[in-house]
Order: structure tokens, then C-alpha cells, then sequence
């Protein structure tokens, strides 16, 4: 069992591992990608500002031959519209990730004097015929002389000066020169600090990680064990129960309020309910066997003598005695059956014919119809007579169905009867009624009724009232717990009360079929 524990220790503290391990990788890849992001785009932001310097000392007429492009660690190219490189960094040996991977500019050439001035300079930076002008150059997209572009596009590539290799961040950036068109400045800013960061953060993680799913491991296994101890405690306590068959013992109960306590609170009434049934069952046997140890002793006796003298033979007592014997088995095993959970057949009974029938064989049964208000209105005598139902102005008002099996309900009639003849001083009257959506049938005497402190008590197995009374005149004390059963495994119930005569008064109510 504790190699069951321990795999549920293990099992938790897995999940839970895995479950932290899945976040702290989401997390850090996203902390990872966002740390990248942001330092790139500063990389950016510089490579732009470079480009831009150098754009501007273009559009401020400086030569290109004369810019100032050797700041340490920055690649800087600057195209013409032809493509031509035109200027480079100083020790500038290898790039990509620009619009070329020239490294040599050509020479500048000497621009041919023009008599015309500033007219040529006009007509070389976009003339009238090809949508120069401030107004075009805005609405096609073509920069006007002097005019730096606002985009920069960005790209990542990488370069070498003076031996020196290294990633980029390169911005790209058009100027209109005045005279000469439209050049392309290429700046890049480094990428090693950015990916020297993101390599740290990388490092950190890697080693800080797996420190963390640890400790998590070790918080978890420590909390389930501790959280699982009072389990191992209810197993071992159910484990000495089951070994000692000690039904008297209890689990022990935290005082969590958590559903481990709420399991032990079960248990402990799952035992005490076993208890009861076990206890039960145990009496059950007992006063089974001193039953049947009188009728058996008796009916030997009588054998016995017969066969020593044949003319002392009690032929009607044996007979007695095991016809009481056969009533009395026939009653243990309707009770067995019931204990055992054995439900009712699934069929329609006519309460009201079924009432008649039981009555009909039985001396000083009166049958009465209940009317609308509760009274009786006799109808017929016991030994004859139409059943219940028949008499103007009952409500019964047509057949009494209730839903279960006929010869389970005829021994319940038959057991209430026969109690109410043991108990009657001259009749006993049984009825017949609907009352909503439930049929009652009620059986009364005029003897002397049942106190009310023992109201409940009858209805238990083996139990006699007057134990002076003999055992063939009151039988075994198994009739009306039998009816009880019989009466809740159809839905119904059972009870006991003063009748109309003082005696006592069973009312029986089951629920109507359909």
C-alpha cells in the first residue's frame, strides 16, 4: 500500500512539475522573444540616426567623397540611382544584407561646367518634364531636391572591417541631392551587445530553471505526503478492522474539513451501518433458531413417543407443529429475500379485490367501504359478501390499482389480519380508500390496542408484546415486520394507531399504479 501512496506522491509531484515546466518555457520564450524585439529595434533606431547624419550632410550638398563615414564599428554604404557604390566605411572588407556587396566605391567624377547654373542643377534633380517639384514629388511617392524619405526600411545582415566580423542591424534611407538624383544611405549599428544580452538572460534561465521545477518538485512531494497521511492513517485503521473483524472501531477523522475528512466521516458511518447490519443479522439468527428449537423439540417428542407407543401418538400436534414450522419458514425466507434487496414483480394488483379475497376466508373480518369523509359504511361480512367498493356513495368510485407483486401484498392483508383476529375481542373491520394519488387500506380491532411508546417496536423482528402470551396462539413476532418490509420495497409505508373501537388500527399506504 505504500508503494500505492508513493506513486500517487509521484504522480502529483510529475504533474505538477510538468505543469510549471510548460510555463516557465512559454514564459521564458516569450521574455526571451520580447528581450530580442526591444534591443533590435534600439539597434535599429541607431543604424537609422546613422544613416540620417549622413543623409542629411548629403542633402546639405557635401561631396560624397568628403563624408564622414569611419565612426568605429558602424558599416555605412551609400548607393547612387544606379546602384553604383559610391562611398563606403573606411576598412570596410565584406557586407550583406544590403542592396549590394560592394565594398569599393568608384571614383567621383568631375561634374562638366554647365552655362546654364542652377538651371542644370534644377532640371538634373527632376525637371518639369518628369514630376519634379514639391507638389509631384508629394504625390508620387518621388522625393523632391534636398528631401530626406521618412521611411527606413530595416534589415539584418552582417559585415567585416578591419578584420572584424560581426551581425547588423541595417537601416536604409533615400535623399534627394540637388544635381545629381536620388542616393541610398545604408547605416548598421551591431548586434553583439543585443545578442550578448539575450544569450545571458538564455544562460540564466537555463541554470535558474531547473533549480525552480526542483524546488517546485520537492514543495509538492513534501505537501501531497503531508496532505495523503491521514489516507495512510484511515487504511491502516481499516486494515487492523478487517484483520481483527472489529466492527466497534472507528477511523480516524481530521479536523481538515477537506474531503479527506468528509472520506473518513463516510467510512466511519459505512462501518457503523455494517455494524447494525452485522448486529442484526446476528439477532436475527439467534432468535431464528430459538424459534424453530421449540416446534423441532416438540414435534421430536411427539415422534418419539409414537414410536414407543403408538397408541399415545398426537397425530393433530405433529401436524400443528409442522404446519408452524412450514409458516415459519416460509417467513425467514421472505425476509432473506428482502434483505437480499429483491424487488418487487413488476405487475397491477386491484387492492380491492385482494382485500376481499384475504378477508373472505378469515371468521370475524368485516369488509367496509370508506367514504369521502372517512367513515364506514359496512358492505359485507368476512365470509361472504362483495368486496370493498361496492357501496353508493364510497370513494373508491371504480378498481383500487397499486403497482408490485400480488403475492407479496396478499401475505402483508394476510399478516395484518390474522394480527388483528389474535388481538380482537369480537371483529376486526378493514377498508379500502384512494386518497390522492395513494390507495390505504386500514385494518382495525376493538382488543386493547398497542401503547404508543411500543408503536415502533412491533414492527421489529421477534417481538412480542405479551411474552407471557403462548407462542402458538402469537406466533413468532415475524408477521408485521414482514408487512413493513413488504410495504416500503413498494414505496409505501406502514403505521399503527388507535381505531374507531379503541383497539388497535394498521394503515397501509401505497402509492396507485400508474
Amino acid at each position: 500500500m505504500s508503494r500505492v501512496f508513493a506513486s500517487v506522491r509521484a504522480r502529483a509531484t510529475l504533474g505538477a512539475t510538468l505543469v510549471v515546466a510548460v510555463a516557465l518555457a512559454a514564459a521564458g520564450a516569450a521574455v526571451l522573444f520580447s528581450l530580442y524585439a526591444n534591443l533590435t529595434n534600439q539597434a535599429g533606431t541607431e543604424a537609422e540616426r546613422a544613416a540620417r547624419e549622413v543623409a542629411a550632410d548629403l542633402s546639405g550638398g557635401l561631396p560624397y567623397r568628403e563624408l564622414r563615414l569611419d565612426d568605429e564599428g558602424t558599416p555605412t554604404q551609400v548607393l547612387a540611382e544606379d546602384g553604383t557604390l559610391v562611398a563606403a566605411s573606411e576598412g570596410l572588407e565584406r557586407i550583406s544584407g544590403t542592396a549590394t556587396d560592394q565594398v569599393q566605391p568608384r571614383p567621383e567624377p568631375t561634374p562638366a561646367p554647365s552655362p546654364t547654373g542652377d538651371d542644370d542643377d534644377d532640371d538634373d534633380g527632376g525637371g518639369s518634364g518628369d514630376g519634379s517639384g514639391d507638389d509631384d514629388g508629394g504625390d508620387s511617392g518621388v522625393l523632391g531636391p534636398g528631401e530626406i524619405s521618412d521611411e527606413a526600411p530595416r534589415s539584418n545582415g552582417s559585415a567585416t572591417i578591419d578584420g572584424q566580423s560581426g551581425d547588423y542591424r541595417f537601416a536604409e534611407v533615400e535623399v534627394a541631392v540637388p544635381g545629381q538624383g536620388t542616393f541610398t544611405v545604408f547605416a548598421g549599428a551591431p548586434l553583439a551587445a543585443e545578442q550578448n544580452a539575450v544569450e545571458t538572460a538564455l544562460k540564466v534561465m537555463l541554470i535558474g530553471f531547473p533549480l525552480l521545477l526542483g524546488i517546485v518538485a520537492g514543495v509538492t512531494w513534501l505537501v501531497t505526503r503531508r496532505a495523503l497521511r491521514p489516507v495512510e492513517g484511515i487504511r491502516r485503521e481499516m486494515a487492523e478492522i478487517t484483520a481483527s473483524a472489529d466492527l466497534t472501531r472507528r477511523v480516524p477523522e481530521p479536523e481538515t474539513h477537506d474531503e479527506i475528512a468528509r472520506l473518513a466521516s463516510t467510512t466511519n458511518e459505512t462501518l457503523a451501518a455494517l455494524e447494525a447490519s452485522v448486529e442484526r443479522q446476528r439477532r436475527f439468527v439467534a432468535d431464528a433458531s430459538h424459534e424453530l428449537r421449540s416446534p423441532i423439540a416438540s414435534l421430536r417428542t411427539q415422534l418419539e413417543v409414537g414410536e414407543a407407543h403408538p397408541e399415545l401418538l398426537d397425530v393433530p400436534g405433529a401436524v400443528q407443529d409442522t404446519v408452524r414450522l412450514q409458516h415459519l419458514a416460509a417467513d425467514l425466507l421472505l425476509l432473506a429475500r428482502l434483505d437480499a434487496g429483491e424487488k418487487p414483480l413488476d405487475g397491477r394488483v386491484e387492492l380491492a379485490a385482494l382485500v376481499g379475497e384475504a378477508a373472505a376466508g378469515r371468521e370475524g373480518v368485516r369488509v367496509v367501504a370508506a367514504t369521502a369523509g372517512g367513515s364506514a359504511v359496512e358492505t359485507a361480512e368476512g365470509a361472504g359478501g362483495d368486496p370493498v367498493g361496492g357501496a353508493e356513495g364510497d370513494s373508491v368510485g371504480g378498481p383500487v390499482e397499486v403497482a408490485g407483486s400480488r403475492g407479496q401484498l396478499e401475505r402483508v392483508l394476510g399478516n395484518l389480519l390474522d394480527n388483528g383476529r389474535r388481538h380482537a375481542r369480537s371483529e376486526v373491520t378493514v377498508s379500502v380508500r384512494r386518497d390522492g394519488d395513494q390507495a390505504v387500506v386500514e385494518v382495525a380491532d376493538d382488543g386493547d390496542g398497542v401503547p404508543e411508546a411500543d408503536r415502533e417496536r412491533i414492527f421489529e423482528r421477534f417481538v412480542r408484546l405479551d411474552d407471557a402470551r403462548s407462542r402458538d396462539d402469537g406466533g413468532a413476532g415475524l408477521g408485521l415486520a414482514i408487512a413493513r418490509d413488504v410495504a416500503v420495497r413498494h414505496g409505501g409505508t406502514l403505521t399503527v394507531g388507535t381505531g374507531p373501537a379503541g383497539g388497535a388500527r394498521f394503515t397501509l399506504r401505497l402509492p396507485l399504479a400508474g
